[in-house]
């Protein structure tokens, strides 16, 4: 069933839906019609009972009152016929006991056959001066009637519901014409024309939102897709600069016999740019990590203060050598279940920031707010510009394109904020300089 075409399967739902309410409906029709006959029918038995008896007790006789399919006796209440109409041939319509049962009160009966007619009939016996009235009619024309009745819904039932699936099938055509529509589209977008969307019908209804579902879609791949390219270019650009650096090092150092001390600054010139394509590989590996949701954690209960602290005690030497100084504000610090090494990291990325940036001193400090924990990092430095704010967490980013540095450490501190469920932020220090911190829920 699931391989046949959704148009064909909707117009076989349609055609056994009709299919089931035109059975619903005939059956009712016949049934309704074959009880207004019914009703009808003892209407005209009442009615003719009425006018026999009437003539009967002003002398006259029930031989002319019958016809085709009319006819009338009058028994005793033993049974015995006194008078009837000719097609009778004398023969008593009633039994004993319906006769004593008519002889009391006015009675319906149904015979399967009459003398002198092989049709079905309806009776009305009716007391009449100790006697009983018998008057009836075949159901001839009854059953010719629902007979008829019959046919018409054997006959038109298949030709309506031959035209109620034609119906359908066009009316699920037209349904699916947009989705028909949005398909054809679809295969004609490539990976570079992305920026190209799906026809979406006025009309504000699932398939309009379908559509407007997938150009969203469309949107976020293409939007990705901008990211990864951009991304790719930024990286190759990042990592060309301490490639051709090493490369003309060695060049250099291979050209022309040199010294023992030019030979080892080269070597050492050359190291410093492996440790910086080292640095840059494993950010880009952490990004990428992120992005496919396997930058895996090791949450353990930490102590805040004795992290802050860890993370001071690294940058001690280079602040004493920068003549700065890193003191910690984390008295109050709780206890949180985090990955220590890679919030380490992250808050040792913000101090590595503050000393490339930023000037004065620099201040750590951790502690609980509302079901949160924040650590902040303060300098006293020239802070963010307004406008490089919200692109400062991104790859690559730079507040002036001659920066130092990769772009890559905001990024780093913010994914791994982001596997631990938390935010980053920057923003202006009260007494200036930058303030940027890591919101993680405790």
């Amino acid at each position: 069933m699931s391989r046949i075409p959704i148009r064909i399967r909707l117009t076989l739902f349609f055609t056994l839906a009709m299919a089931v309410v035109l059975a619903a409906v005939g059956a009712f029709v016949y049934t309704r019609v074959a009880s207004d006959l019914d009703r009808a029918f003892d209407k005209d038995l009442r009615a003719r009972a009425q006018a026999v008896s009437a003539l009967v007790r002003h002398g006259g006789s029930v031989r002319t009152t019958g016809t085709t399919d009319t006819f009338a006796e009058i028994a005793t209440p033993d049974g015995r016929v006194v008078d009837a109409t000719p097609q009778l041939r004398g023969a008593a319509l009633l039994s004993a006991s319906q006769l004593a049962e008519a002889a009391t009160r006015p009675t319906f009966f149904h015979r399967s056959s009459i003398p002198g007619q092989d049709e079905a009939a309806r009776m009305l016996a009716v007391p009449l001066s100790g006697r009983v009235l018998v008057v009836g009619t075949t159901r001839e024309h009854h059953n010719d009637t629902l007979t008829s009745l019959q046919a018409a819904f054997l006959v038109g039932g298949p030709v309506a519901l031959l035209l109620m699936s034609i119906g359908g099938y066009l009316l699920a055509g037209a349904a699916l014409r947009p989705i028909e529509a949005m398909r054809r589209r679809a295969s004609e977008i490539s990976m570079s024309s992305l920026d190209e969307h799906l026809p979406v019908p006025p009309a504000d209804d699932e398939v309009s939102r379908l559509g407007t579902t997938l150009n969203a879609m469309l949107e976020r791949i293409e939007d990705g897709l901008a990211r990864e390219r951009r991304f790719v270019a930024d990286a190759s650009h990042e990592l060309r600069t301490p490639l051709a650096t090493l490369q003309a090092e060695l060049e250099l150092a291979l050209r022309r016999s040199r010294t023992t001390q030019e030979l080892e600054s080269s070597i050492r010139s050359a190291a410093a740019e492996t440790d910086r394509l080292s640095r840059i590989a494993d950010d880009l590996l952490i990004l990428a990590r992120a992005e496919q949701g396997m930058l895996r954690l090791r949450p353990e209960p930490t102590d805040l203060v004795d992290l802050v602290k860890t993370v001071r005690a690294r940058f001690e030497a280079r602040a004493e050598l920068e003549g700065r100084s890193v003191t910690v504000d984390a008295n109050e610090a709780p206890v949180a279940t985090v990955d220590r090494l890679r919030l380490e990291q992250a808050l040792g990325n913000l101090v590595d920031n503050a000393f490339r940036h930023g000037q004065g001193p620099i201040r750590i400090t951790a502690g609980g707010h509302n079901g949160t924990v924040e650590l902040h990092v303060l300098d006293h430095g020239l802070g963010f510009p307004p406008e490089f704010r919200e692109h400062a967490f991104e790859p690559f980013s730079r507040a002036t394109p001659s920066g130092e540095g990769s772009g890559l450490g905001l990024a780093i501190v913010q994914t791994i904020a982001q596997a631990h469920d938390g935010t980053v932020g920057a923003a202006l220090g009260r007494d200036g300089g930058a303030d940027v911190w890591i919101r993680l829920p405790l």
